[in-house]
């Protein structure tokens, strides 16, 4: 499994002021979107491409562009969506699908109930959105739940991971190198609640408040 977690300082700055619990609903939206942005960049730079000719103003010349079959980003429900701007601000050819997961607060075992998703994945790099690589029980099922439909690989991109996530998430895949982590920053550690500490909070709260 790849990992890879961001070195920049606009995304530690942008880290620091999301952890911050004085820090309100809109502006934490704002700068998760940002986040997700700088994040995209990383994760992107495998994104498949075919070589394309065309002419400008000046003379013949020769370039890229994003090749088919398009790109796929799934951000995870509900927390995901507070990702999903950041990533097509970037990314705007991609086309969306949507997994809606649940974790057992009891067992942290994640279970799917909503799956807007092509039935056949071929040939698809996919990009998932998920804030919180916390046990890694949602992100691992939705990584073999796009395996199996076929993806050709998958990319996770994540605002914070601990280390307890990473391990689980790279047995659960053990050595397959289709899969992939971005992330702003890896923590401490796991609390008993499964929270990652000293974290941001809960990620689906704090960008749309408690429901």
């Amino acid at each position: 499994m790849r990992l890879h977690v961001a070195d920049h300082p606009l995304v530690a700055h942008k880290l620091t002021v999301l952890r911050d619990r004085e820090t309100d609903s809109p502006t934490f939206r704002r700068l998760a979107d940002e986040l997700v942005t700088l994040l995209a960049y990383e994760a992107t730079r495998d994104v498949r491409t075919t070589t394309v000719e065309l002419r400008t103003p000046v003379a013949a010349a020769t370039g890229i562009r994003l090749a088919t079959p398009k790109p796929l980003v799934v951000p995870i429900l509900r927390a995901g969506l507070g990702m999903l701007d950041g990533m097509t601000r970037l990314l705007p050819t991609a086309e969306v699908g949507f997994l809606g997961m649940i974790r057992d607060e009891k067992t942290l075992e994640a279970t799917t109930y909503a799956n807007r998703l092509p039935d056949d994945l071929s040939g698809r790099q996919c990009y998932v959105l998920d804030p919180m690589l916390a046990t890694g029980g949602t992100l691992a099922a939705a990584v073999h739940f796009l395996l199996d439909k076929g993806a050709e690989d998958v990319t996770a991109l994540c605002l914070l991971a601990a280390p307890e996530g990473i391990a689980n998430l790279r047995e659960a895949v053990g050595d397959d190198d289709r899969v992939g982590v971005v992330t702003a920053g890896v923590d401490e550690r796991l609390d008993a609640d499964g929270y990652i500490v000293p974290g941001l909070g809960d990620a689906g709260d704090r960008l749309y408040g408690v429901v």
